[in-house]
């Protein structure tokens, strides 16, 4: 065989060997039902708001191929930790979380809310003042992990949407949620004439979690690409969309 045909069969032999270990695999990206920041269109299975699109286009400009699956938030934190390959967002920045991911952002800022039923008599104005009551939060999410770490007694639902019901009943005093996440579940429940926000207790932001195992230069590229969203407007551009 001619010595130019034998250098071609090596150099794509080559190539396809290299290309499985330099080709970026495709990423899963799980986030749950959490407006305005990450939600699931009614009847679709697309999935919008503030983090999404945030996220769709930092992968856009990585050239990176990537899915987005709604699941409960249990069960998308959990992937984050587990599964390689995979990001959960919008997920709040904590010191007990810091180990368990690797953090692209911050994506978002969330402010945490005391919501009470409007017929109310009690007024309280301070976490303080709610202390011995009974705050309704959800499973895993990052309020009701730092009311439970600060000592105050929790009633756990398995979904932030179940709460307004639970609060009207009586089933807790005071109910813990983002604020954002509060008002839009209140308008979609035809309750925000029944319950309304109290005061704001804590401001936090929210990233992309990455499984621990994804390669620092990786995670390092998506942190750049953000900043440079930041900085040539396209964030506050997206954000100004849902206000």
């Amino acid at each position: 065989m001619p010595c130019v045909k034998i250098n071609l069969l090596l150099c794509c032999l080559a190539v396809s060997l290299a290309t499985p270990f330099t080709r970026a695999s495709t990423l899963t990206l799980a986030t749950e039902d959490y407006p305005p920041f990450n939600m699931q269109l009614p009847g679709s299975p697309d999935v919008v708001g503030i983090s999404t699109e945030k996220v769709q286009e930092l992968m856009r400009r990585a050239g990176q191929d990537y899915s987005v699956k709604v699941y409960p938030w249990s069960r998308a934190y959990q992937m984050g930790q587990k599964e390689p390959d995979t990001c959960v967002y919008s997920t709040t920045r904590t010191p007990e979380r810091e180990p368990l991911f690797k953090w692209v952002g911050p994506l978002v800022s969330n402010n945490w809310m005391i919501f009470a039923r409007k017929d109310d008599e009690r007024h309280p104005k301070s976490l303080e003042d709610v202390r011995h009551y009974i705050l309704g939060v959800y499973r895993n999410d990052a309020v009701g992990n730092y009311l439970a770490q600060e000592g105050y007694t929790t009633e756990i639902a398995n979904y932030d949407a179940e709460n307004p019901r639970k609060l009207m009943f009586g089933r807790f005093d005071f109910w813990a949620t983002g604020e954002l996440l509060g008002l839009a579940i209140l308008k979609k429940q035809g309750l925000s004439d029944k319950i309304v926000p109290l005061f704001q207790f804590k401001q936090t932001e929210m990233y992309l979690a990455c499984q621990i195992t994804m390669a620092q230069e990786r995670v390092d590229k998506f942190n750049r690409i953000l900043k440079d969203m930041e900085r040539d407007g396209t964030s506050a551009a997206i954000e100004k969309k849902y206000k």
